[in-house]
């Protein structure tokens, strides 16, 4: 009989958690006050409920269920990111500036190769880089495009390819263009990022 209470406090903890996107340790104790049961019963009660919250920072949260898509976006975006702060990193290192700039943005001024969907290419200038995007400068507006974009490392002998879609152009000069892209993923057949200490 009890394993049937715990279960019932269990499901309206997972159901109140799924309400308001999370539940405190106080509302599960009320939960099981509603019930009479003990507040001792509070860390079975969790443990039933596990499957679907997660604790952080002193609230459980209700666990959302991604789909496949999006699944596969956020490890396209972690693996993106991963690579852009190692390049980060190697170019702050190599020319020892130390940046101020707000969003995780830095100066990253370097020649790169751009590829777009109908196979021609062109060396246009990055101007910035950050874990979300790139602004590239060139004589073409890329407006709406999505390109291939190879980024050299700052030893000169490797690169980086990206999947970029152009989400904003301007006009900063006759016959000069500002490009801002968003990174989509990793290129194709772009090797993964390796694993550094201190990397979350």
């Amino acid at each position: 009989m009890i394993m049937t209470d715990l279960r019932e406090v269990a499901d309206a903890v997972v159901r109140r958690a799924q309400r308001k996107g999370f539940i405190l340790p106080s509302e599960i104790r009320e939960e099981l006050a509603h019930t009479n049961l003990p507040e001792t019963q509070l860390e079975e009660v969790i443990a039933l409920s596990r499957p679907s919250l997660r604790f952080h920072q002193g609230r459980y949260y209700f666990k959302t269920k991604l789909s496949p898509r999006v699944r596969q976006e956020k490890r396209q975006q972690r693996a993106v990111h991963q690579v852009i702060r190692q390049l980060v990193r190697q170019y702050k290192k190599k020319n020892a500036q130390t940046e101020r700039r707000q969003q995780g943005r830095a100066d990253f001024i370097q020649p790169v190769k751009v590829r777009t969907e109908d196979k021609r290419e062109f060396t246009l200038l990055s101007r910035d880089l950050s874990e979300s995007g790139i602004r590239l400068i060139g004589t073409r507006g890329l407006l709406g495009q999505k390109v291939q974009v190879d980024v050299p490392h700052p030893d000169g002998k490797e690169h980086s390819s990206f999947l970029v879609r152009v989400i904003w152009t301007c006009a900063i000069g006759d016959g000069l263009f500002e490009n801002g892209g968003t990174f989509l993923e990793m290129a194709p057949g772009e090797p993964a990022p390796l694993k550094i200490a201190g990397d979350s």
